[in-house]
């Protein structure tokens, strides 16, 4: 068996593949990102990637897929909104290049099942969540999803570091959103 061969047969072809892409997408973003490319740095023929996931966007979407059930894990079970949008910051600083491919639709196979399926898992905890808070549902789901996906993308492109001044991002978010994620209705202050 020629070496070539034998690397392809390392273990976990696509994993190794998705977490090669990882590492590229956190480092350079995803326009850096080659099928050839990420072939080399798995030790595998240049083929193999595209033997796993077709082309550049089929790798994009596995890797917006695994992303959406990452976040869906991670926010657990808590149906607070304010808990939500805490664990949305917490997502984006643990899993950067999931988070730079999962809202880039321009990147994604639009028609994956897969993708549908896991992005509407992980938004339908969002508008939950919000029935409570908002008497529009529709425009509260905007407004916590762009407030806390806001606060994300700032984050991680270090556009708020002087102005967290060494304070813990979790606590920052919670702080700003003070009594914005207030239920409907409930005009008390606190």
């Amino acid at each position: 068996m020629t070496a070539e061969r034998a690397a392809y047969h390392h273990g976990d072809l696509p994993r190794a593949v998705l977490t090669a892409a990882l590492d590229v997408i956190a480092t350079e973003g995803p326009a850096a990102l080659s099928l050839r490319g990420l072939a080399r740095r798995a030790g595998v023929s240049h083929a193999a990637p595209a033997h796993h996931f077709g082309d550049r966007a089929g790798l994009l979407t596995a890797i917006a897929t695994e992303g959406y059930g990452l976040l869906s894990a991670t926010f657990g079970e808590t149906r607070n909104l304010r808990d939500l949008g805490v664990r949305y910051v917490r997502f984006a600083i643990a899993h950067p290049a999931h988070f730079q491919v999962m809202f880039r639709p321009e990147l994604l196979r639009p028609d994956d099942p897969e993708l549908l399926a896991a992005r509407e898992r992980t938004r339908s905890r969002l508008r939950v969540a919000v029935a409570g808070y908002a008497d529009d549902p529709a425009v509260g789901f905007m407004a916590a999803w762009s407030m806390a996906h806001g606060f994300a993308s700032l984050l991680l492109s270090h556009n708020l570091d002087g102005l967290l001044d060494g304070q813990d991002p979790e606590e920052a978010f919670r702080a700003l959103t003070g009594d914005m994620f207030r239920p409907a209705g409930d005009s008390a202050t606190g």
